[in-house]
Parts: C-alpha cells; sequence; structure tokens
C-alpha cells in the first residue's frame, strides 16, 4: 500500500469516527506543513499557530476533501490561506520582506554557510515569490498544483520562478 493509498484510508476511518485515522494524518503532515510556514512566519508561536489552524479547519473540512488530490496539497492551501488571513488581518503580508527575521539557528546548517546564504537570499524575496520558490522547488509541487494552491494563473507561476530564480542568482552573487 503506497502513502496515497494509506491517506484514503486514513480519511475513510477518521470520517468514520476514528480517533486514531485523525492522529496518523497529523503525525503524516506535521513536519512538513510546519516547516513550509516557517519560512514566512516571524516566530515559532505565529507557525505553530497557523499549523494548529491549518489542522483544525481541514478536520473540521474532511468531508468535503476531493480525493481526486492529495491530502498533503489539499492541506498546504489551507495553511496558506490560513497564514494570508492572518497576514492581511495584521497588515504584515506586503511588508514581510522588509523584515529581517530572527530565527533559531539549526547547529548544522550553520556550518554550512552556503546554505545559510541561499536561506537568507530566499527569506528576502517578496512573499508570493517566496511562496512560489519554496512550494515548487523544496517541496515538488507542480505549477498547475501551486496556481490552484493561491489563486495565480500556471503561467504567472512559472513566470514568478524564472524570475525569482534570476534574482536568487544575483543575490547569492554577491
Amino acid at each position: 500500500m503506497n502513502i496515497y493509498d494509506n491517506e484514503i484510508h486514513l480519511i475513510d476511518a477518521a470520517l468514520n469516527g476514528d480517533q486514531s485515522a485523525y492522529k496518523q494524518l497529523y503525525n503524516l503532515h506535521i513536519d512538513a506543513l510546519y516547516c513550509f510556514l516557517s519560512q514566512f512566519s516571524e516566530t515559532t508561536s505565529q507557525t505553530e499557530e497557523w499549523v494548529q489552524r491549518a489542522f483544525i479547519k481541514a478536520f473540521e473540512k474532511l468531508g468535503s476533501f476531493k480525493q481526486h488530490s492529495k491530502f498533503k496539497t489539499w492541506l498546504f492551501t489551507i495553511g496558506l490561506n490560513e497564514m494570508r488571513t492572518d497576514m492581511r488581518s495584521n497588515i504584515r503580508f506586503t511588508e514581510l520582506h522588509d523584515h529581517h527575521i530572527e530565527r533559531e539557528k539549526d547547529e548544522k546548517m550553520e556550518e554550512a554557510g552556503l546554505w545559510l546564504k541561499a536561506k537568507d537570499a530566499i527569506r528576502s524575496l517578496a512573499p508570493e515569490k517566496r511562496m512560489v520558490c519554496l512550494l515548487h522547488i523544496a517541496e515538488g509541487y507542480s505549477h498547475a498544483e501551486i496556481a490552484s494552491m493561491i489563486g495565480i494563473t500556471e503561467a504567472a507561476s512559472r513566470t514568478i520562478l524564472h524570475r525569482t530564480k534570476k534574482e536568487l542568482k544575483l543575490i547569492t552573487a554577491q
């Protein structure tokens, strides 16, 4: 049984009241969702709040999940929407790229100066560019999936990624 079949089984079990199925779905996706949303967050507590709200909303609306897409894609879309709603309500979304975000340092990553430079370069990007870049490169989503997740066209996703790669090359060359 592959992970997709396992997720369908878990979703069906959760919808039939199996609490352990919810926990298994949570455990399958918590790390990836947290890691992704933390790239847009100023604090650990902010990331934790977005992740918690995303899971709550996903589990409340689990009956509306259409199984023709991946659960992870659907969950990431909910997480992105929670983040964007929070940022809009706090008037931070368009200003986020101006902040120098202090983050906990992972000792392993500190040793890799190139990684830190790339990480800082990605954090300096405008939010939409950062979203497209991370969703495509780090998470492996297609341009069609990205377009659906953040409400842009597939062509816009390709253009944004192309321009972002150019921008990152300039930033990291400095």
